[in-house]
Parts: C-alpha cells; structure tokens; sequence
C-alpha cells in the first residue's frame, strides 16, 4: 500500500488465539506477524514492560515460546499527548467542503508526525489550513487522517474535518466501498498483461522495515487488480495501472516486487534504484483516482489527481488512461 488505513486507537486491547502453527515460536515474532501496524521493537517494549499476557499471566520475555491455543492479550497504553504544531505549507486542494477535504499530496511529504519527522507533514499543513478544524478520531497526532499514503507516494487523499465524517469514511475504507486506482513505473514488463494478485501481505520475517507476501496464517488479505498500460521497445520498464482491493502497507509496492518480479522505480526499500535501468529520481508510485461516497451528503464523489511531470516520458500517446 502504499496505502493503509489509520491503525487502531493506541489504548486497544488487542488479542490472538495461537494457531497451532505458531507452536514454539517466539511471542514478539508472533505478535509482529499478527499485528503489522505494530514494530516488532514496540512490542518487545510492551512485553518488557508488562502489557503482554499468555493464557492469562502476564510475560515479560519477548522470546517467550508460545504452545498452541494460548490466548495472547495486549493491553496498550495510551501514548504521551503530542500536540501537532499548525505549519503554514502549501497544499494542492482538489475538494474541499465543511465536512473533509481531498489533496493531491506531493511526493517527499510525510502524512503526520512521527519519529524523524516531528513537523512538516501535511497533519501540519492542515491543522493550519483548516484552523484546527479535523476530526479528533485519530488523536492528537493524526488528526483528520483517514487513511495514508507513503512519504514517496503522491495522489489523492481525503482527510475528515468532523469525526462523523471521519467514522463513514474510515468505514467505507474498511469495507471497501471506495475505489482506489494508482499508476506506476516498474522494472521489466510483467509476464501477463493484465491480471489479478491475490496473496497475503505481512512484516518481512527477517526485515521489519520490509512488507512481504506471508503464506497462512501470517499477514492479511491483499488483492491488487493490475493493467499494463504502455511500455518501450526494449521492455525495460512498464507504465501499470493498479486498482486496489484492499489497503495493506506497501501492498502495491509488495506485489509488483515479488508477484510480477518487476519493482517500481526508484523504490529504495524493494529495489536498487542505482541499479535500474531508468533513473527518474523519485518513487514511481502515483494514487491518480479516488473515489468514495460523501459522509454527509451521500453523494458519490469521484478525484483525480494530475500526474507529476517525472511520469511524462512514460506516457503512452493520447495519455495513461
């Protein structure tokens, strides 16, 4: 994904049941398996520090070995309030009504804040463009953040002013009732024109900063629909149209990487970039439509968001679509 949703309210209790596959494993590999959203160093912290359970005692051992049928419970504090800062930076409206509002987020700009980017991030830019006005459901560090999109990624984004807004929108995400379409550049040329990815996407096992495709039960559902739009004549790259069925982290960077063997360019964690063929100098990854049914009005609202100019030489004539 590239994409994925807000994560849960960080004072949810979360819970697992251990499958018998996961018999001897380590807890903190478990519960990273289980949990994406959560890093494997902040659940060793929660373990360490007593917020992990197993068959009703507490562990305080993250390499705990785990026995089929023990009932894992996570209890996870809320996190220190971290007011973000209003920040006077440009933003590329597209929509904008009392109830949300729709951007075009330039690549290079982080969603909200977080360790290494305490400011400048569009949580930022709009806390001043909205003067304060963004829905509270995502706490003080993520206000009016419906869903995301990698710091490198540019397109479309809505984010809620209201929290009734917030909840409709954060449910049609849920339930997949948006439509969701990205253009990409990768490396090579997919072996079939066109088809549908249908695996499971997780934590890499070994790489925590990675997403990978996980055999069951590890990971979740991710399906990504994909059209090959235009190439060049040496099939050394292709312009893909991705439409997304579900919104996993780094989902469509994960299934053009290991399902189509061919990576996007310029992405530094699933590929080398200086090794590639074509040097565009940014992540090739664009969210170009979106589209979801207004939380209010109950209207359906569809947005595209104009390519960047680093996607112009990868144009077939006539355009993408």
């Amino acid at each position: 994904m590239t994409e994925s949703s807000s994560p849960l309210p960080s004072d949810s209790t979360r819970q697992h049941l251990v499958a018998a596959a996961e018999t001897g494993a380590r807890l903190d590999k478990v519960l990273a398996d289980v949990f994406p959203d959560l890093s494997r160093s902040r659940l060793q912290d929660l373990i360490r520090d007593g917020h992990v359970s197993v068959a009703g005692r507490p562990v305080t051992k993250p390499r705990h070995p785990l026995a089929a049928g023990d009932a894992i419970r996570i209890e996870i504090p809320p996190p220190t309030p971290s007011v973000a800062a209003a920040q006077d930076i440009p933003l590329d409206i597209l929509h904008e009504d009392e109830h949300l509002i729709v951007l075009n987020k330039p690549a290079g700009l982080v969603v909200h804040p977080a360790a290494g980017n305490a400011d400048g991030t569009l949580v930022n830019a709009l806390l001043h463009h909205c003067r304060g006005q963004l829905s509270g459901i995502g706490g003080v560090e993520r206000p009016g953040i419906v869903h995301r999109l990698d710091k490198e990624t540019s397109g479309c984004l809505v984010a809620a002013k209201t929290d009734a807004a917030h909840q409709e929108l954060a449910r049609q995400f849920a339930d997949r009732e948006t439509e969701k379409t990205y253009l990409c550049v990768v490396q090579g040329v997919p072996a079939l024109l066109h088809g549908l990815i249908e695996n499971r996407i997780g934590r890499h096992p070994v790489n925590r900063q990675k997403m990978a495709v996980r055999p069951e039960p590890h990971g979740k559902e991710a399906v990504t629909g994909y059209t090959v739009l235009h190439t060049d004549p040496r099939s050394t790259w292709a312009l893909v149209r991705c439409d997304l069925h579900t919104g996993r982290t780094h989902q469509i960077r994960v299934h053009m990487k290991e399902s189509l063997g061919c990576p996007i360019l310029g992405d530094e964690i699933y590929a080398q970039p200086t090794r590639q063929s074509e040097q565009p100098g940014r992540l090739m990854l664009h969210a170009r439509r979106l589209a979801f049914t207004h939380p209010i009005t109950g209207r359906r609202m569809a947005f595209e968001s104009p390519l960047p100019p680093a996607f112009t030489p990868y144009l077939p004539p006539g355009g993408p679509e």
